[in-house]
């Protein structure tokens, strides 16, 4: 019994210790200049998303573990306090979990979220933009950002971000891609 507890805690230990991995049939993550991968996901409310509904806009595709963790809280909440000035710079936000469709609904409720949360409950999304990551046998999207053109291209990926911080360096960022282009 108590070799199987050490083993069991070990395993454990050795779970939680252990870098963080993206899934083995992941692709790669797309990067600035290429075409943003394609996807079909409904939003807290229902309504469904597509890069194509996105057209002739920036969009700032947002990537995050799990609502209602701390992080994530911290994350949804700077970019709803930004989205007016993102949505002035021509900008929509769309943040993306594989949390369901009833999960969103009830974080964005509670955090007053003006912008669409969309569940990637298969996980296909999240491996398309090479962000699915495991541990201990539980799936989730990596904190990643992708700031996608008005053409539907990568502008630039901000990988492992700080959520508190997140926000205004993709507004600052969008401010300095608008004016070389």
């Amino acid at each position: 019994m108590r070799r199987v507890s050490f083993l069991l805690l070990l395993s454990l230990l050795l779970g939680v210790l252990m870098p963080l991995h993206a899934d083995e049939a992941a692709p790669a993550m797309p990067q600035a200049g290429q075409a943003a991968p394609g996807f079909r996901l409904q939003d807290q409310n229902g309504k469904w998303h597509s890069p194509a509904d996105h057209k002739g806009h920036w969009v700032v595709l947002y990537f995050y573990p799990k609502d209602f963790t701390p992080g994530c809280t911290t994350e949804v909440c700077a970019f709803r306090d930004d989205v007016a000035k993102l949505r002035q710079q021509g900008a929509d936000v769309l943040g993306v979990s594989l949390d369901d469709v009833k999960s969103h609904a009830e974080f964005a409720a509670k955090y007053h979220v003006p912008f669409p949360l969309l569940s990637d409950a298969d996980s296909k999304t999240a491996q398309a933009y090479g962000v699915l990551a495991s541990k201990l046998g539980f799936k989730y999207a990596r904190r990643t950002t992708f700031l996608i053109d008005p053409q539907g291209r990568i502008a630039k990926v901000y990988p492992d971000v700080d959520p508190e911080k997140n926000s205004a360096q993709v507004l600052s960022d969008l401010a300095t891609l608008k004016a070389a282009s």
